[in-house]
């Protein structure tokens, strides 16, 4: 699937999920677990999770260095996704897993929860990241696009520090972003190797044939899924 769509169906999980999290403590009899959604529902917290999530359903992408969500931040992300595709032995390999989402979900609530730095750089970067996958940015121009997303990145985080964003529940919405992507680019003629480092590629439910940046894709998912987000948005923020 084409970035677009990977950050909107991010968005639109998140909002779809996220009073299920905020109850699950409750449903498991352990009201501690409650620290790791904290106030989810409120407009803030809500938005900022829809933009973590959206970003974080880019990060398997960073072993593309020839994507365009590797330009985000300029030679910074494309040099980290050159370092990525190494590692990780080329696009959809073991970025495309549910061991490496599991991993980020977990790396990402450590930093929130140990060192604050650490954290603001995750959360500058999912934001980042958020922004250049739905298309902010100026077309051909690369570094134009980068320093633009820079800009607009350092206002957002900004103006989510001001309105008290918490990011407690980061690791989660880092966990689930990872986790769609993998079951978007299960649903491309390619597949994912879902149990990596087990071989093998998943096709979920079967290969049904989309064709990444393809006319459906294009002209039917993303809109569709950009109306998905709209809704779940204002029927977060209904009163009860």
């Amino acid at each position: 699937m084409m970035g677009h769509s990977h950050a909107l169906s991010g968005a639109a999980m998140w909002l779809a999920v996220s009073p299920a999290l905020v109850a699950l403590p409750d449903a498991l009899g352990r009201p501690e677990l409650a620290t790791l959604t904290g106030p989810i529902l409120t407009p803030p917290e809500l938005v900022a999770g829809a933009v973590m999530c959206a970003g974080a359903a880019m990060l398997p992408d960073l072993d593309h260095p020839s994507a365009t969500i590797a330009q985000t931040f300029g030679p910074v992300t494309w040099l980290l996704s050159k370092g990525v595709n190494f590692v990780s032995g080329g696009h959809r390999h073991a970025t495309h897993s549910l061991l490496f989402g599991v991993l980020m979900g977990v790396g990402a609530h450590f930093l929130g929860d140990r060192y604050p730095i650490g954290r603001d750089i995750m959360v500058v970067l999912m934001i980042g990241l958020a922004i250049r996958a739905v298309g902010i940015g100026v077309p051909g121009r690369t570094l134009t696009s980068a320093i633009v997303n820079v800009g607009l990145t350092a206002g957002l985080f900004l103006t989510f520090m001001t309105l008290g964003v918490t990011y407690s529940w980061l690791g989660l919405a880092i966990g689930v972003g990872c986790l769609v992507h993998v079951i978007g680019d299960c649903l491309t003629e390619r597949g994912c190797p879902v149990l990596w480092p087990i071989k093998g590629r998943w096709l979920l439910p079967w290969d049904i044939g989309i064709k990444t940046g393809k006319a459906f894709e294009k002209q039917f998912l993303g809109p569709a899924l950009s109306i998905v987000v709209i809704a779940l948005f204002c029927l977060r923020l209904m009163p009860a």
